[in-house]
């Protein structure tokens, strides 16, 4: 049992018939062959075409030997039976196809300037949603030991300039290795049979063609259907380099995208691209200069307010020892300091602090509890703050608890007072 590779005769065919030779039930719909496919297998970092097989959408195409199975999503007394004459129609998702065959060609260019260039060597290749990968091995020129971004720079433009002359593909079939290996590849072999290569630029150039390596892909008749080829990133990865690229109509949306963020960016700064880093250097100097003065003005306040809640322990103290009772647990509200710059606050009131001091924060419904450590201030917390839907948690000398609403803040505050009397 074989199938006929539409794809490898025509890759522009968009439609086709073909009869079902097997089918089997399986939990996600159907499992078919046909004796003709117009879709490509998962392969070769490429991910399988999409589309209809007699009107039903196509989940998910792998190959087995000689036969493309496609799983279609019906039951299986919605399609023919197998074996029988009726035909069904294929129809290609044409948008995913392409996609595909620019993307997939893209990285042939890439692959082929980076062997020729600086005799890198493509040894992973990955078709993502969101950008492409190519993990480069410099083991082919001693000259080099890592890639550069000028390098990348050199790279895309030679790339795009293959794109813009229009370059012929052609793909070739051999049954041998040693046929095969007649040509002028980038790569070696890694089969003996059925082997097809796929070559990009003039195969009598001095050098060889701009690409020429084994590929089960689809590709476009020429390298001017890709449109284009952007490299966003270089970084290294497990003695390689990670090249992050995008080729065709994804590249273009994506510059788009970037340039419109670079247009409004630059209406935001009044700069224009010559400008645009300098005006943005300069507005965060400013940043830096201002939270800088931010934090000196917080450090003074924190250290201000630490200064009167002294006092008023102090004050507190005395008060308790003239009326014959024990110091009372203060508290304090903040709308404006927040719960870092309160936490800063105990910091410096530890020493100072009688039993617990409540440090509240308004606007989040937040109790800072702050000690010297007896009591445990975590502890009052974990065993108190769920009776009114709060959480938290903390050490010792600081913890804090949140809730949901401002009126659990003061019946908290007032049940721990309670408690530790």
């Amino acid at each position: 049992m074989s199938t006929i590779r539409l794809y490898r005769e025509n890759v522009y065919l968009k439609e086709a018939c073909g009869r079902i030779l097997t089918k089997e039930a399986v939990k996600k719909g159907t499992l078919i062959t046909l004796d003709r496919s117009l879709f490509f297998p998962e392969g070769g970092g490429q991910s399988c075409d999409r589309g209809t097989i007699a009107g039903f959408n196509v989940l998910d195409v792998q190959e087995k030997d000689d036969a493309v199975y496609h799983l279609v999503d019906c039951p299986a007394e919605k399609l023919p039976e197998a074996g029988s004459d009726q035909e069904v129609t294929q129809v290609l998702n044409w948008d995913h196809r392409f996609d595909n065959m620019q993307r997939h060609l893209g990285e042939h260019i890439i692959s082929g300037i980076f062997a020729r260039e600086y005799g890198g060597v493509n040894r992973g290749f990955h078709m993502g949603e969101d950008y492409m990968t190519i993990d480069i091995s410099l083991e082919g020129d001693s000259d080099y030991d890592k890639v550069t971004w000028d390098m990348c720079r050199h790279v895309e433009l030679l790339a795009n300039q293959v794109i813009w002359s229009a370059a012929p593909v052609q793909t070739f079939r051999f049954e041998t290795r040693a046929e095969a290996e007649a040509m002028h590849l980038r790569k070696a072999l890694a089969f003996d049979e059925d082997i097809s290569i796929v070559c990009v630029g003039d195969l009598n150039a001095p050098g060889g063609p701009d690409d020429c390596v084994a590929c089960c892909g689809t590709h476009p008749a020429t390298a001017a259907e890709v449109g284009m080829i952007k490299i966003y990133k270089c970084e290294t990865n497990k003695g390689m380099f990670r090249i992050y690229l995008e080729a065709g109509r994804r590249a273009f949306l994506k510059y788009q995208d970037q340039y419109d963020v670079l247009d409004e960016l630059g209406t935001k700064l009044s700069a224009g691209t010559h400008d645009l880093l300098k005006k943005y250097q300069a507005q965060q100097d400013k940043n830096n200069e201002a939270r800088q003065q931010l934090g000196i003005l917080r450090r003074r306040v924190i250290l201000s307010e630490a200064d009167r809640i002294r006092q008023a322990i102090e004050d507190d103290k005395l008060a308790a020892r003239s009326e014959g009772r024990t110091p009372k647990n203060l508290s304090f509200d903040y709308e404006v300091l927040t719960v870092d710059d309160l936490l800063n606050l105990a910091k410096e009131l530890f020493n100072a602090i009688p039993k617990v001091l409540f440090l509240v924060h308004r606007p989040s419904h937040t109790v800072l509890l702050c000690s010297g450590g007896k009591p445990d201030c975590g502890k009052l917390v974990k065993e108190n703050a769920s009776i009114y839907g709060g959480k938290g948690g903390g050490g010792a000398t600081a913890a804090r608890a949140i809730f949901a609403k401002d009126e659990y803040v003061d019946t908290f505050i007032d049940l721990i007072d309670k408690h530790l009397r």
